[in-house]
């Protein structure tokens, strides 16, 4: 117990004159007007609203924007989801032409026409 007012001693004796003296060392003047602080503070709130008014906006702006991103991506996944399919299918059929031996030496035959074509094409170009 002692020793806690020894320490409120020392700390009243090490503050005791600086109770007055506002941040930046400089005194606090009692000779302004009490109506200059009260519109410097409306100022202030009306500048933290506007602030605020505008950070408002912004974040719905985001967040429309943030939503017409997401159902791009859905429609967009769900179109792939489509073309994969469609894929599978063609893969499907390709597979099956591709098991038999006469299918087989159709598809090389319809390949060296079409690259014959375009050797000859080049050729003459």
């Amino acid at each position: 117990m002692s020793y806690r007012r020894d320490h409120r001693a020392h700390r009243a004796a090490l503050f005791d004159n600086y109770d007055s003296i506002e941040e930046g060392g400089i005194s606090a003047s009692s000779s302004y007007p009490r109506d200059l602080d009260e519109r410097d503070n409306d100022k202030a709130v009306d500048s933290l609203q506007d602030r605020v008014s505008f950070l408002k906006r912004l974040t719905g702006d985001i967040h429309e924007e943030v939503e017409n991103h997401n159902r791009m991506l859905d429609r967009m996944g769900n179109e792939m989801d489509s073309s994969r399919g469609i894929m599978s299918g063609t893969m499907d059929r390709f597979k099956m032409v591709f098991e038999k031996k006469s299918n087989r030496k159709m598809c090389k035959l319809v390949g060296y026409f079409v690259l014959s074509f375009f050797l000859i094409y080049y050729i003459f170009r």
